[in-house]
């Protein structure tokens, strides 16, 4: 099968399309034929070897795919409703950047009706992050508000949906005016532009200075302290990335005052059985929202799986606002 290769660690032009055996899945797996891969964060720090692949998964980059089932483990496949000839979208621990792709039954979802294979290889790495990290980890409810650091990005085209969907007020920073208009069409109540206002200044003012219950954060760094400041009681940090630098200093005291959660999670290492505990809530309840359109795939561009060097320079660029995706 062909494949995308990292060939050594460092800018995008190291990926190349190589042949690799095609793999064979195991006891609870299944085959997939990818029809589209989506293209995400830890694909870049992969890539530039700051996201080391974890112990039996495959070197080949890539987290989520969609496609055609062409065979499988037929009791596990039974067991979830699935056949060989249905179509999946997947969420993986590597692998995906290729033509086959093995993964766990219990890791598969049937493509949402009404999707495309290519829309449907957008959702499962940011809908699986949002779902565990905002709703269990952060028990965000309805009627609560939500801050999203980065609203525009895959998870935060993701997550003002979800919320909304859901019952949140939601609140997203971006980094400019167009990213702004962008989240709230997506269905965000109030956008602030990063690089023109002090996000927690505008926190205090939209929330009449109340606060917001949770925040879902992809920065770390320095904005640790300002995200205290702008928690309410009882409020919930919940970081996922660090692109601000691993290290923070925020001031305690308001963490004890407040009763604040500070918390955090990375989702590629967690076990078979917590990510297919995810996908049943998934399937649950945020595919009858995709199925119904009151969600739905946010994909900026596409890029022939050959030109995986293309896609990763643009997300790289911070420019796109939604989904990049490879197709083959």
């Amino acid at each position: 099968m062909k494949a995308i290769e990292i060939t050594s660690f460092g800018a995008p032009d190291v990926l190349r399309m190589g042949s690799r055996p095609a793999p064979v899945p195991a006891a609870g797996e299944l085959l997939i034929r990818v029809a589209a891969s989506g293209v995400n964060r830890p694909d870049v720090l992969q890539r530039t070897g700051n996201y080391p692949v974890p112990p039996g998964a495959s070197d080949i980059p890539g987290l989520e795919v969609a496609g055609e089932i062409v065979e499988g483990d037929a009791q596990a496949m039974a067991a979830a409703g699935l056949k060989i000839g249905d179509h999946v979208c997947a969420l993986v621990a590597g692998g995906g950047y290729a033509e086959l792709c093995v993964a766990p039954v219990g890791q598969c979802l049937p493509v949402p009706e009404g999707l495309s294979d290519i829309e449907a290889a957008s959702l499962p790495e940011t809908f699986f992050t949002v779902w565990s990290n905002v709703f269990q980890r952060a028990t965000l409810q309805k009627g609560e508000t939500l801050l999203i650091q980065g609203g525009s990005s895959g998870i935060g085209v993701t997550a003002i949906q979800m919320a909304k969907a859901l019952g949140a007020t939601v609140l997203v920073t971006a980094g400019s005016d167009e990213k702004c208009v962008a989240c709230v069409a997506l269905g965000a109540d109030h956008a602030i532009n990063y690089k023109t206002a002090d996000f927690a200044e505008e926190v205090k003012r939209l929330t009449n200075g109340a606060g917001v219950n949770v925040i879902l954060d992809m920065v770390a760094g320095s904005y640790a302290s300002r995200e205290v400041l702008c928690l309410a009681e009882e409020g919930r940090l919940v970081i996922i990335a660090v692109q601000g630098g691993v290290k923070a200093e925020f001031n305690a005291g308001l963490v004890l005052r407040k009763r604040l959660t500070i918390t955090g999670s990375t989702l590629r290492p967690r076990s078979l059985e917590f990510k297919t505990a995810i996908a049943r809530e998934l399937k649950e309840h945020v595919w009858p929202l995709v199925a119904s359109g009151a969600i739905k795939p946010v994909i900026h561009s596409t890029f022939g799986a050959a030109e995986a060097s293309k896609a990763h320079a643009l997300m790289e660029s911070n420019t796109h606002i939604g989904k990049i995706v490879l197709t083959w």
